[in-house]
């Protein structure tokens, strides 16, 4: 018989005795498993050291209902990433959109049936064991690229420009669109009267906004169609890794590039990745770079698109002042259309 400490980990959260022992009945063959009847009880044993790899959690509680339990744990960075399934009798179209809005990975419906319950679990913990290995090759490559940074000293220009290829080997049609970002940047911000150790520091940290694609994977950079929805959630990550990758640097324009990694792809409206900031929450440098990043992606080749000519890519940026992009920043890039032109032409792609 399987050992108990080589099981998976199931945490049933349920103020019913009733139904913990039909839970427990259906999974104990198969799973270790914890009890909580309570949302206070659940919270401590996940705070306690050994996290469930998975948590079946009622909604209707005394106390801390399941909803709370659940927006608590997806606010937590150790436990966010814990598949939670609520095991509820609202079955309404409005309680489901608030469960999957909070976190929730699933929905299942009392009275349960035992054929359902195995085979949601099944199928949650493959993903959870997915993402576990997605991390843990993201966390490889972050410490690989931690560890080259910690040997330089003094970063240059040219080394930030190395380091920044990087992320960007495996995709052939961005060729200069490093060197273009921190020139772009750099004429943004100094049009908009920023002082001139600010535009250079922009000039060295922007070309360090996709450091985190570096964990991405080809399947998904490469992908030359649309992503899908889980697709293009895993995209959006590389925010976050290039902000872990550059963080806790001695170095300025690191410091300034964790930044930009982080925030080039929040949008004026509130409605960006990776946090949803809005208007002047998103440091300037962000904003910078994002109307440079969108300028130089519009304008080349991509896996996915061809280049847009230069009026169709000058209207579409116009289009999203004040949704997208901060209209000041706006207006510094239009008044600058001559030197974005010049520096185009200067770094075109081979």
């Amino acid at each position: 018989m399987e050992d108990q400490v080589s099981k998976r980990t199931i945490l049933i959260v349920e103020d019913s005795l009733e139904n913990i022992d039909v839970l427990a009945g259906i999974l104990r063959k198969d799973y270790r498993l914890k009890i909580a009847i309570s949302g206070e009880k659940a919270l401590r044993i996940v705070a306690d050291g050994d996290a469930p790899d998975l948590i079946l959690l009622d909604i209707q509680m005394p106390g801390i209902d399941g909803y709370e339990v659940c927006r608590r744990l997806k606010k937590d960075p150790v436990t966010r990433q814990i598949p939670v399934i609520f095991v509820t009798a609202l079955s309404s179209v409005k309680e489901e959109e608030k469960g999957f809005a909070l976190g929730c990975v699933d929905y299942i419906i009392k009275p349960v049936s035992p054929p359902i319950v195995r085979q949601r679990i099944k199928t949650h913990m493959a993903l959870y064991d997915q993402n576990r290995i997605l991390e843990e090759k993201v966390a490889q490559r972050t410490q690989q690229l931690k560890n080259a940074f910690l040997r330089i000293k003094e970063s240059s220009l040219e080394t930030i420009h190395i380091l920044s290829k990087a992320a960007e080997y495996r995709d052939e049609d961005t060729g200069s669109h490093i060197y273009r970002m921190g020139n772009y940047s750099a004429a943004i911000a100094g049009k908009m009267g920023l002082s001139e150790k600010i535009v250079e520091s922009i000039l060295y940290a922007a070309p360090m906004h996709d450091v985190g694609k570096i964990g991405i994977p080809d399947s998904i950079l490469l992908k030359p169609g649309a992503l899908t929805a889980d697709e293009f959630n895993i995209m959006k990550q590389h925010t976050l890794i290039g902000a872990k990758i550059l963080e806790n640097s001695k170095t300025e324009y690191i410091r300034l590039g964790e930044v930009i990694a982080l925030t080039h792809h929040e949008w004026w409206n509130g409605r960006g990745y990776p946090s949803g900031l809005k208007e002047r929450e998103i440091p300037l440098e962000g904003r910078i770079v994002a109307v440079a990043d969108v300028f130089d992606a519009l304008t080349t080749k991509r896996p996915y698109k061809e280049p847009f000519s230069l009026d169709d890519s000058f209207r579409i940026i116009e289009e999203n002042r004040g949704r997208q992009f901060d209209p000041e920043v706006m207006d510094a890039f239009f008044s600058i259309q001559d030197e974005i032109l010049k520096i185009r032409e200067k770094y075109k792609d081979d």
